[in-house]
């Protein structure tokens, strides 16, 4: 299975997010998944592409030109997909992956996350985003989610687009 997973580029992060991120890489690699990712070298997408990497799996970088101008791309992208810019790289990995795992992010992240959950919702593709709730980090966001549900806000339920895992063990079974 090609496994895209979304997640910040940023070092400045709870040392426990890195721990899980790993775990993730590793697993998804011995699993005999393919990860597919953003190609940068820098905070969780360095370490989950790392972990996989070494652990003998194939990883696919889906990398934006600016990214690639600017000497970022890492060094464990087996396979490099250049794409014009954000749209083109979202594109790209929804194209590219059976299933998507966001880990904790930043605006990035959820801009991917609700692209594929929002795609879902209106037909053009039956692939599940799960949110890796490490440390209770989407808490907030589930809340917000549960109170746009109450609101009348989501098309059918929320949860039939976007599923949580608070272990590796319950995002395993979920896929």
């Amino acid at each position: 299975m090609k496994i895209c997973v979304f997640c910040s580029a940023n070092q400045q992060l709870d040392p426990a997010f890195f721990v899980a991120t790993e775990e993730l890489g590793r697993w998804l690699a011995q699993q005999g998944h393919t990860l597919v990712y953003g190609g940068v070298n820098q905070g969780l997408m360095e370490c989950v592409a790392k972990a996989a990497h070494e652990a003998g799996g194939q990883t696919i970088g889906v990398i934006p030109q600016i990214i690639e101008k600017s000497g970022r791309i890492s060094q464990y992208v087996d396979v490099e997909m250049l794409c014009d810019n954000l749209s083109d790289r979202k594109q790209l990995m929804a194209d590219q992956s059976d299933v998507f795992i966001a880990l904790p992010g930043g605006i990035g992240t959820l801009d991917e996350v609700f692209t594929i959950a929002a795609s879902h919702t209106i037909g053009y593709h039956r692939k599940q985003v799960i949110l890796y709730n490490v440390k209770g980090f989407w808490d907030s966001l589930l809340a917000m989610l549960d109170d746009l549900q109450q609101r009348g806000m989501v098309r059918g339920q929320w949860r039939d687009y976007i599923s949580v895992a608070n272990s590796l063990e319950e995002l395993s079974s979920l896929l």
